[in-house]
């Protein structure tokens, strides 16, 4: 006896990561996938299932969860919080089951299996299930650490082993390779020391009986999750941009070079953070160009993603003629150089450690299915996605302030430009190292334009407030 389809139906429905919240949606099946070895005895036994989910306003819309179970015999009412249900488990008896990432217990075994892959041969801990540990050299994992789970995230969970390290378990799985996991590989490889350095990772490989790493014709390799360094000092990008912000709002009528708080130094220094990073990534994956026919076709789908926010965003039939003016630009050019990229780049993917920027969650855009994500795309989308970034943070800071000092709109709203504009310019001229070609202005551009045609959309649907301030930028691109 498995657990019933409505027990797991009603699990999901709980979680902060499950996508489906809100569509009509059946479990269809659940699988499992491996048990891992135990850290210690009297180890609960933890299983990996796969959860496949059902919608019913989507002909043939499926996704698949990674679920991972604690079972214990008796109830742990220290676990109540992340009970899933009771059953008769066909290979360990009747079992109380409990979202394995709110067990310290459950999550040594992650940690303890990690470790003896490192003493593996090729660093691979495999079973006859198909699980697979992977570990890289360079770093002796805590033991001794305790897990904690993270509350804020949506799409994954994190769990932190102490100070020591942290471990992404990604929960909607799709078959194949995971950016985050092969750029992390190859950025930690080559000793780049703008990102959080990859520990290892676990792959699950379908129809490999004899758990060889090298994979035969005929299977499949499914990534569950991520091991990677651990910045827990760090601080996050977004915040301090906000921060800075703040201060220049609240010292008087400064210009935004004279504030305390004057971020422009930061912005340079993640702008040659970035750059490296990409150059990095050029040098070790595939670095195409896209001929004319396919310049067309990314400006055809530029129209086409406008085409559809007219829709949602009436607001924006008064500028369609410039954003398309932009795309119009971009398909007038005889080629693009594309590479891998991060594809979700903003100020919220970024940490400030003592030691400098680093880049984090290079998943991609994670709406975008996996083949999308993984295909090699400009750098430039990258760096508009940071200066849409900084556009935001002055103007979320602006409406603040406006909730409790009505007075003095004008005046925020010109040192919000102005703090916009001084660390774009600073990013922006870090990054590319001096002043930018014609064709590299044409397709950021086009990549600006784009991205904020999307936050209309976004902000539409999710917080109308904020609406204005991809519709103001926008109304730039028309007055440039």
């Amino acid at each position: 006896m498995t657990p019933e389809p409505d027990v797991l139906t009603r699990y999901l429905e709980r979680t902060r990561w499950f996508g489906g919240k809100g569509r009509p949606f059946e479990v269809a099946s659940a699988r499992r996938v491996g048990t891992l070895p135990a850290a210690r005895e009297g180890s609960p036994v933890v299983v990996i299932e796969l959860v496949e989910v059902l919608y019913g306003d989507e002909p043939g819309g499926t996704e698949v969860y990674q679920v991972p179970m604690a079972f214990y015999t008796d109830p742990e009412s220290r676990l109540d919080h992340a009970f899933i249900g009771w059953w008769e488990d066909p290979d360990h008896g009747w079992v109380h089951a409990y979202d394995a990432l709110h067990d310290r217990e459950a999550m040594a075994c992650w940690l303890v299996a990690f470790d003896r892959a490192a003493a593996e041969a090729g660093g691979n801990l495999h079973d006859d299930s198909g699980l697979l540990f992977h570990r890289l050299p360079g770093h002796d994992l805590d033991l001794e650490s305790h897990s904690t789970l993270f509350s804020g995230e949506q799409s994954n969970s994190s769990v932190a082993f102490g100070e020591d390290a942290l471990m992404k378990v990604f929960r909607k799985i799709t078959p194949g390779v995971n950016p985050d996991i092969s750029v992390h590989e190859v950025l930690t490889r080559s000793g780049n020391d703008h990102i959080a350095a990859l520990y290892g990772w676990l792959d699950w490989v379908d129809g490999q009986p004899t758990g060889d790493a090298d994979e035969a014709a005929g299977t499949t390799t499914v990534q569950l999750a991520m091991l990677q360094q651990f910045l827990r000092t760090a601080s996050d990008g977004w915040e301090l941009a906000l921060t800075s912000a703040r201060n220049l709002f609240a010292e008087g009528d400064l210009h935004a070079f004279e504030a305390g708080g004057d971020f422009a130094s930061e912005s340079e220094r993640l702008g040659v953070a970035l750059r490296e990073v990409h150059d990095v990534l050029a040098e070790h994956f595939p670095v195409g160009r896209l001929d004319p026919a396919a310049v067309g076709r990314l400006a055809d789908d530029m129209d086409v993603r406008l085409d559809a926010a007219l829709g949602v965003v009436p607001e924006l039939a008064a500028h369609a003629g410039s954003l398309r003016e932009a795309y119009a630009r971009l398909r007038a050019l005889d080629e693009v150089e594309v590479q891998q990229i991060h594809g979700d780049l903003h100020l919220g993917q970024t940490l400030r450690t003592s030691l400098g920027w680093k880049i984090v969650d290079f998943e991609g855009e994670p709406a975008k299915p996996l083949a999308e994500r993984l295909k090699p795309d400009s750098r430039w989308r990258d760096v508009a996605g940071m200066l849409r970034s900084f556009d935001y943070v002055p103007h979320v800071v602006e409406r603040q302030f406006a909730e409790d000092h009505p007075e003095g709109a004008s005046q925020r709203a010109y040192r919000a430009e102005e703090w916009a504009n001084r660390n774009r310019n600073h990013f922006l001229t870090a990054y590319a190292g001096g002043d930018l070609t014609e064709a590299q202005r044409t397709l950021l551009d086009a990549y600006v334009a784009d991205k904020a045609v999307y936050e209309t959309v976004y902000e539409t649907r999710n917080r109308p407030t904020w609406v204005a301030i991809p519709l103001e930028a926008v109304a730039r691109i028309g007055a440039a």
